[in-house]
């Protein structure tokens, strides 16, 4: 662990709880996942940290999915002054215009049949990778989905803890 990423550490362990909902809730929305965490503070590790996310991200019930998916805009479309998601999705962001449409129309596809925003962790992924994954993931069943969405915010969340644990300590 770099000092960096230790000081970050150090920091988020002694955060007043407020404030460390809110950083968790920054990571991913769900709330039974961000009061596990919580809960298991302090962390002698980043990596403790990252075990424990995994550890609650496998405990959420379809409702805790449902509300951290809530928390994440559809693929193309990131919220409008939010850095972390235009981020996530810069692999969108210089897409032609086609691969945006067809993207949209996938995103609205995927949301008819099940209920919700195609999540995909969209880190270092290029548009067609996102808009093939879609393509690819429409066909399965609601459970199957279900558990595939579980895996991609367990990595979208590990990525947005590193950048969280990575902050440099604040007085």
């Amino acid at each position: 662990m770099t000092s960096t990423s230790a000081s970050g550490l150090a920091r988020f362990n002694t955060l007043e709880e407020t404030a460390a909902l809110a950083e968790l809730h920054e990571a991913c929305a769900a709330t039974a996942w961000a009061r596990h965490l919580l809960a298991a503070r302090p962390f002698a590790t980043a990596e403790d940290l990252y075990a424990a996310s995994d550890a609650a991200m496998a405990e959420l019930s379809a409702e805790d999915l449902a509300e951290a998916m809530a928390g994440h805009p559809p693929i193309g479309r990131p919220k409008p002054g939010d850095a972390t998601s235009s981020r996530e999705q810069a692999g969108m962001a210089g897409a032609a215009e086609e691969l945006k449409a067809e993207m949209l129309e996938l995103n609205l596809a995927y949301q008819d049949k099940f209920g919700h925003v195609f999540l995909i962790c969209a880190t270092g992924r290029t548009g067609e990778q996102m808009r093939d994954a879609a393509l690819e993931r429409i066909g399965n069943s609601p459970e199957q989905e279900r558990e595939i969405v579980r895996t991609e915010l367990g990595k979208i969340n590990r990525i947005r803890l590193t950048r969280l644990v990575e902050q440099d300590a604040r007085p």
